[in-house]
């Protein structure tokens, strides 16, 4: 079931955010189940939405690559992170690659 995973990171920073994405390579090997992902910065905090095929696909992903990438870019902390069912996803005719 598809699921949509929402994570707030107080602290982190576009800097920090950017060089995680880097080390991931997440534009050039994107992980397998991953469906969108939008990143935003707000109040101090990243602020993460993903759609994901499931929530196993995430944790794997974590557990493969994203976590070592996390560890190495310095990020401190602990995420608030939730999954919420899929109800519905849009992506408008036109609309493609990473911006």
């Amino acid at each position: 079931m598809a699921v949509v995973l929402t994570m707030r990171w107080p602290g982190v920073t576009p800097e920090q955010y950017d060089r995680v994405s880097a080390l991931v390579d997440l534009e050039g090997d994107a992980p397998d189940g991953l469906v969108v992902h939008v990143a935003s910065f707000a109040d101090g905090a990243l602020q993460v939405t993903d759609v994901w095929e499931s929530p196993e696909h995430f944790e794997r992903y974590f557990g493969a690559r994203l976590g070592a990438a996390v560890k190495e870019a310095g990020l401190v902390g602990t995420p608030e992170t939730r999954y919420s069912p899929l109800h519905r996803r849009l992506i408008p005719a036109g609309v493609t690659g990473a911006a």
